[in-house]
Order: C-alpha cells, then structure tokens, then sequence
C-alpha cells in the first residue's frame, strides 16, 4: 500500500491488525518449533525466556511456573514472553509499514531475519540470555533463522489482510 497525500494511516486499525497477526504468528512459530527444536531437550528445561525473566528478577516460581493440559505441564510465563514478544513486534511492523512501505520488501522475510540476527545473534548472547552464536548449534541457527522468516511472514500476510479489510 502506497499513500497519497489524501490517503491517511488508521493507527487504530494497523494497531489491531497487529495484535491479531502477532497471536496467529506466535502458534505459527510454536508449531515450527515442535517440527524443528531450536534447541536440545537440556538447553530447552530451562528456555530463553525463562531465563531473561529470571535475569530481571522474576522468581523461579513464576517463571517456571506451569498449568496442566492434556496431563502435560505447559509454561505458561514462557508463552506469556512468547506471544508478548510475537503481538509487539507484529503491532511495529503492521505500524511502520503502513507509513513506510519498504519495510514490507521479502514479505516480512527479511524484517523476520533482521529480528532473528538483533535478538539471537547479538542481544539474548550479550545480556548472557542465550548462549554465544559460535557457541550455538547449526540446528538452532537452521531453526530459528527459518522460523523468525515464517513467523514475520505471517505477521505480514494476516495483518496486510485485516488492515485492508478494516481500512475498507
């Protein structure tokens, strides 16, 4: 979408269109995660958001905390960080490509990349969060360079759909 001068930006809408695409994302990219596991069962009992949580100060007993579903113990802080993380970001791209449609080159693709590189390559490995990337698998490089692309790819196919239908 190209703007013309009479042509305005409806916040509210690329707000929600944000939000709905960034919950539909974040079981995208749980489901990629369960197809290709970024990271060994030893690394993963105790995941990156935990840890970030618990880097803030956050006490064990939240960040680990679990709910039962299926008789299988779910963490819930955990998918809280998760789909946190997958709602806001969607919401800054929904946003920012409504005003500068550039950001939607690759389909979200390389917004996604970009992300993956900020994130698991430079600030989850300085905060200590994650290991260093030279200390990190080939097969969660694999897996979560190829998830942020289908993570933010949906991100741009739901919301780029339901800003359009919103805006229509």
């Amino acid at each position: 979408m190209h703007l013309n001068k009479a042509q305005k930006v409806d916040l509210k809408a690329a707000v929600t269109a944000g939000v709905a695409a960034g919950l539909i994302s974040g079981f995208v990219k749980l489901g990629w995660e369960n197809v290709l596991p970024p990271r060994t069962p030893e690394r993963d009992a105790v995941n990156p958001p935990q840890t970030l949580m618990e880097q803030f100060g956050i006490p064990k007993k939240i960040t680990r905390g679990t709910y039962t579903y299926s008789e299988q113990k779910m963490p819930w802080a955990s998918f809280l960080m998760h789909f946190g993380f997958s709602t806001s970001f969607a919401i800054i791209y929904e946003v920012l490509a409504e005003y500068k449609p550039f950001i939607r080159k690759g389909s979200g693709a390389i917004f996604g990349l970009a992300i993956w590189v900020a994130f698991h390559l430079g600030i989850m490995p300085m905060m200590k969060t994650v290991p260093s990337p030279s200390d990190q698998p080939t097969e969660e490089h694999i897996s979560e360079a190829l998830g942020h692309i289908a993570w933010m790819w949906t991100n741009d196919i739901v919301g780029r759909e339901l800003y359009r239908r919103l805006t229509k």
